[in-house]
């Protein structure tokens, strides 16, 4: 039996995340605290703690809707990010659309996975089984042992210290990216 959610839980949800997508965009994601959370969307600390026990499940609760349509692309999607184009290209057109997501939601994803919170969060189980499943496909001897080191440079410090110290603009890391996949499968 499954439960519905009350109507009023069903809208402090929806204020909740809308207040905390404005503060995690406005700047230091990883400065916001559940508190400001709680102010901005007008509810009690009692009822954001009820659904989320810290910031980073807020945030994750949030990046969940922005990977869910990046996952679907891969699993049903056209080629080459989805089945049917060979496996460099599909990795490389992999990288292209995790650029993407950062590029649009990398304030969300350092709210969400940083540091070993990453490897917990349900978008790296998928990543990472996907760029295996391309390694295996390839060939490549292995493919566990070499799917973290083709996730890493995905990881949101890194895109960020990319494009904000580095200068490097989206598409330079799209780039050197696409070249790491042909690289290493093609």
């Amino acid at each position: 039996m499954t439960t519905r959610e009350r109507a009023d839980a069903a809208r402090n949800r929806a204020k909740v995340l809308a207040a905390a997508e404005v503060l995690f965009a406005r700047g230091n994601a990883l400065a916001v605290t559940m508190e400001d959370i709680a102010r901005e969307a007008g509810v009690g600390r009692a009822t954001l703690y009820r659904r989320y026990p810290d910031t980073t499940s807020v945030a994750q609760a949030l990046l969940d809707t922005h990977e869910g349509e990046l996952k679907e692309r891969i699993l049903r999607g056209a080629p080459p990010l989805g089945p049917g184009a060979p496996p460099p290209d599909r990795l490389a057109a992999f990288y292209r659309a995790m650029v993407e997501l950062l590029e649009r939601h990398l304030h969300l994803v350092l709210g969400a996975e940083t540091g070993r919170t990453r490897f917990r969060a349900g978008g790296y189980a998928f990543w990472r089984r996907h760029v295996e499943v391309l390694l295996e496909a390839s060939g490549v001897a292995a493919p566990s042992a070499v799917v973290d080191p083709l996730i890493a440079p995905l990881a949101p410090e890194v895109y960020e210290y990319q494009r904000k110290v580095r200068g490097l603009a989206a598409e330079e890391v799209a780039g050197a990216l696409t070249w790491l996949a042909h690289r290493v499968l093609g």
